[in-house]
């Protein structure tokens, strides 16, 4: 079965997070992704050995894509690399700021020989301004862009848990390049796109960033409360086990009060009659509600909330994720054996293409190199006499 990319080659000098999250959804689709790797591979395979020997990092962000071991400063090698990109659609490249224009790969050089090539560049921080030349990580770049600064409790700054800023890169490079080959249909020509990390992470801030600039208030850090909302945050049950909720309005307010704590006067309370008063008078509000909540056992305070129509999440543990009712899976193949994966978010009408298997360093190496090989040099007879 042909996916929605079938027929778009995709030529990837990619290495840990960003890129390789682009050229996986765009290998998802049914792009044809050639990998290009150092010889002793991407360094995201040595992360860690999690998944039957495998990097968890690696095996999520690269199946169905074929792996091709070339040195970018070897002559034989940067050539057929120019070769592949003779005939790509898309080049994808995060190499350290700098290293794909030194090595003659740079998307507006190739964008000038090929201008059908749609070319995305993914860095830290972009190429311009003071910090073109910095490496970028995804920790420092959470942590300039101000995220952990809004992230955390009262009484320390914290890291978000998993790779945000490179994922929020890599997903808006994909948009990109899906937005550009859909005017290359239009225009026959390709593009070149821009995306770094810092302005990635930038725009996810951006109510934040509008509250301390046009509002004179920075949000607090409030662990597992909500900075402007209240009650909109975590409280223990009987147990110990964690249950959230969030309230928007003074209607489920009420419900809240009648149906869940059994207190409808608590609604009127002069200290919570609305969502200002509530968060100006949130310790007070907390301790009422962490006490409510002590008496209840997890499913019964969930039981509760759920027929008052409030919004409620359990605060779930990864055996909790891993059992999880509503976890959508797909099995992808590895040298390892076949590997559980949460599926893909968008569910298509049409039917998606089963995953392509996590490539180990190489293997397409032979094939790919057959396939782009150089062209034979003329014989005597075959030249001019």
């Amino acid at each position: 079965m042909a996916g929605d990319l079938d027929g778009i080659l995709v030529l990837a000098l990619e290495q840990a997070v960003a890129a390789p999250y682009c050229s996986g959804r765009l290998a998802d689709a049914g792009a044809r992704v050639i990998k290009v790797e150092r010889a002793e591979g991407d360094f995201a395979r040595r992360y860690d050995r999690d998944v039957q020997g495998l990097s968890a990092y690696f095996v999520w962000l690269n199946r169905g894509k074929q792996s091709l071991v070339a040195d970018i400063k070897d002559p034989a090698d940067r050539a057929l690399l120019e070769r592949i990109a003779a005939r790509a659609d898309v080049f994808i490249q995060n190499l350290a700021p700098g290293a794909a224009d030194r090595a003659g790969l740079g998307s507006a050089a190739l964008r000038a020989r090929h201008p059908r090539l749609i070319a995305c560049d993914i860095s830290g921080y972009g190429e311009a301004g003071p910090y073109r030349d910095m490496k970028a990580y995804d920790l420092l770049v959470q942590a300039e862009s101000g995220l952990c600064g809004v992230t955390g409790t009262a009484d320390a700054p914290a890291r978000v848990g998993v790779s945000v800023c490179d994922i929020a890169a890599g997903m808006y490079a994909h948009q990109a390049i899906l937005q550009a080959l859909y005017a290359r249909q239009r225009t026959g020509q390709g593009r070149a796109i821009k995306v770094s990390l810092f302005d990635a992470m930038a725009d996810w801030m951006s109510v934040p960033y509008l509250q301390h600039r046009y509002g004179g208030r920075t949000p607090p850090r409030t662990g597992l409360h909500h900075p402007t909302i209240a009650p909109y945050g975590a409280y223990a049950c009987a147990g110990g086990a964690q249950i959230l909720l969030s309230i928007q309005n003074e209607r489920e307010w009420r419900r809240l009060c009648a149906e869940v704590l059994g207190d409808a006067a608590l609604a009127d309370d002069p200290r919570f009659h609305d969502n200002p008063a509530r968060v100006a008078n949130r310790p007070a509000l907390d301790a009422v509600l962490a006490a409510r909540f002590a008496g209840l056992d997890r499913e019964a305070a969930a039981a509760r909330l759920f027929a008052a129509g409030i919004a409620f999440g359990r605060l779930s543990t990864l055996d909790d994720l891993a059992a999880h009712p509503q976890l959508r899976r797909v099995t992808v193949p590895t040298a390892a054996g076949p590997v559980e994966l949460p599926a893909p978010p968008p569910i298509l009408d049409a039917d998606a293409l089963a995953p392509g298997a996590v490539p180990e360093v190489g293997a397409a190496d032979a094939a790919v190199r057959a396939e782009f090989a150089a062209p034979a040099a003329p014989t005597h007879e075959e030249g001019m006499p």
